[in-house]
């Protein structure tokens, strides 16, 4: 799909009119109103990778997103904030205030600063850095100190798992990347799509390596590519579907990669794959939870409960989801936008009152796609 076409897209009427009426009192500090929201979502201060090339990469599009919340008119231009209301802008205040009243979340295992050390070394050897972003979380996925390490070294950005969000989601994310300028891939870490040409590029953008060297009469080495990311975000997936053999450990949970390792690909192509890098506090706990919520920080750092709560929340406010999909998929109606009060009912209907287990299943079945695919992050203004 050419980068030049971009997508419009309309959000369908499914919504809860009046939301902001209704204020979650669960997450919300002092049981108050929501009004009055003046506060700046805590990520729009996420910084954004910068790289010398305007072009965009895009790989593995679909035609459609999958379930019918959104109809794609190739006239317009779509900018994620169509329509009367700024969804979007809205839940990110939302989740700042429910964030608020809960225990932070934070994981920050030894072996994480070992590998920063580390990888800090290893930058010098790297041509070109790829960096493996949750393509359902991008500005949650990449780590604060990622533009001072790297510096001006050729980068290209990688969205994974583009199989779990929608077209509209993709065409917002192709959009704003290609505005700011960055080489993007989506990519597919699990299938293989998108891998193949993520080798090429990498080779592509380091290519003037070997025509320095040989100028100074020193014969062509591999091209040196660095795969960066936070835990759980696919790094190690790609590499194996690149090799296409398993040369690095990989699991759907984070924590799995504890060690950097150089693997060859072909004659002309090294990687790096290195362990998921997170901050040691994470301060935006807006990104922290959707950390959590995404399966990309340990179990250990967060109460599930919480977690499935504030998910539900989140899920009635997304125009392609709403109470509906919730509705449909658990027989439970929701009367409120409090969701601990939805996972307790869904205790008691399905799990004997076993809250943390229903949490679980919430968690799980968004994770596995069960209420359509769909990002919970937007680019930001």
């Amino acid at each position: 799909m050419s980068s030049s076409i971009v997508m419009s897209v309309q959000l369908s009427s499914l919504w809860l009119h009046n939301s902001s009426a209704v204020t979650p009192s669960l997450f919300l500090p002092g049981g108050g109103g929501g009004g009055g929201r003046s506060s700046p979502s805590a990520l729009s201060a996420t910084p954004n990778l910068s790289s010398h090339s305007p072009t965009i990469q895009i790989v593995g599009a679909k035609g459609h997103d999958g379930y019918g919340n959104v109809n794609v008119n190739s006239n317009n231009v779509f900018d994620g904030f169509q329509g009367d209301k700024d969804y979007w802008s809205d839940l990110d205040n939302d989740l700042y205030y429910w964030t608020k009243a809960l225990r932070p979340v934070q994981w920050f295992p030894g072996h994480i600063a070992k590998a920063e050390k580390e990888l800090k070394e290893q930058l010098r050897l790297m041509d070109v850095v790829i960096e493996v972003r949750d393509g359902r979380i991008p500005m949650s996925t990449t780590h604060p100190q990622m533009d001072l390490w790297l510096g001006n070294r050729r980068r290209i950005l990688v969205l994974n798992r583009e199989d779990m969000i929608s077209t509209a989601d993709r065409n917002s994310w192709a959009a704003y990347f290609a505005k700011q300028g960055t080489k993007v891939v989506f990519s597919n870490g699990q299938l293989g799509m998108g891998t193949m040409k993520l080798g090429r590029l990498a080779k592509e953008l380091a290519a003037d390596v070997n025509i320095k060297r040989r100028a100074k009469g020193l014969l062509p080495r591999p091209v040196r590519a660095g795969i960066v990311g936070y835990p759980n975000v696919g790094k190690s997936s790609l590499i194996n579907r690149l090799l296409k053999r398993r040369m690095c450990p990989a699991a759907p949970r984070p924590g799995v990669t504890r060690e950097l390792r150089w693997v060859r690909f072909g004659k002309d192509l090294e990687l790096l794959d290195s362990p998921g890098i997170l901050p040691m506090r994470i301060s935006d706990q807006s990104a922290a939870i959707k950390l959590a919520i995404c399966d990309d920080i340990g179990e250990r750092s967060y109460d599930v409960t919480d977690v499935a709560a504030i998910l539900v929340q989140m899920l009635t406010k997304l125009p392609a989801v709403g109470g509906d999909a919730l509705r449909k998929r658990y027989k439970i109606d929701v009367d409120s936008q409090c969701g601990k009060t939805f996972v307790e009912k869904l205790a008691l209907q399905v799990f004997n009152g076993n809250v943390p287990q229903a949490a679980f299943r919430v968690l799980a079945d968004f994770r596995k796609g069960k209420f359509g695919w769909t990002a919970l992050e937007r680019p930001p203004r």
